[in-house]
């Protein structure tokens, strides 16, 4: 979970902004939409097999440039 204190003299935005990096780096966000429904096994497989195929494309366009 992340947590943030105040540190003396800070600004509550400098303080937000840091909150919002920590979860980022903590991938809390992505954990949330991952567990808000419910995926039968094969629909998960499939999503899985579809961000592959998007990972390799995109690295294939990479190498080509």
């Amino acid at each position: 979970m992340a947590e943030v204190r105040l540190q003396e003299g800070e600004t509550l935005e400098n303080a937000l902004r840091r909150f919002k990096r920590k979860v980022q780096q903590e991938d809390i966000i992505k954990e949330v939409k991952r567990h808000s429904f419910y995926l039968k096994p094969g629909e998960k497989k499939r999503v899985k097999q579809a961000l592959a195929r998007k990972r390799n494309r995109k690295k294939s366009r990479r190498e080509v440039e």
